[in-house]
């Protein structure tokens, strides 16, 4: 996968996401080899609402490896526990050029099932 594709897809996934989201904040999921980190972004406000990723001291505590899907799932967890501390319910899920596959789709499901709804 060539950078300036992923950039392209990225470019078309967030203007698709602007029709759509109309409001609600963007959850923007990047992922590497060793890492997932997730965001709750307010694009009206430019502003950062809530964050989590495997490089947080808790997550790291309890995961070996913070590339596989285990992974994924925990922190799909903690950034819904993080939204509804914030008083974020509905967002619009971005998945930042990355395939909805795998460790994506866990971490999405595992923070539609601890309470986000998008």
């Amino acid at each position: 996968m060539s950078s300036q594709s992923l950039q392209k897809r990225r470019q078309r996934i967030r203007t698709k996401l602007k029709l759509v989201g109309a409001g609600r904040p963007r959850l923007s999921v990047h992922r590497t080899n060793k890492h997932i980190y997730v965001q709750i972004i307010d694009d009206l406000k430019s502003v950062t609402l809530a964050s989590a990723s495997t490089v947080e001291k808790d997550v790291a505590d309890k995961i070996k490896n913070g590339g596989n899907k285990a992974a994924a799932e925990l922190v799909g967890k903690r950034i819904a526990e993080k939204a509804s501390k914030a008083g974020v319910t509905n967002v619009v899920f971005d998945r930042s050029g990355f395939l909805f596959h795998g460790r994506v789709k866990v971490l999405a499901e595992a923070a539609r099932t601890a309470g986000l709804s998008f």
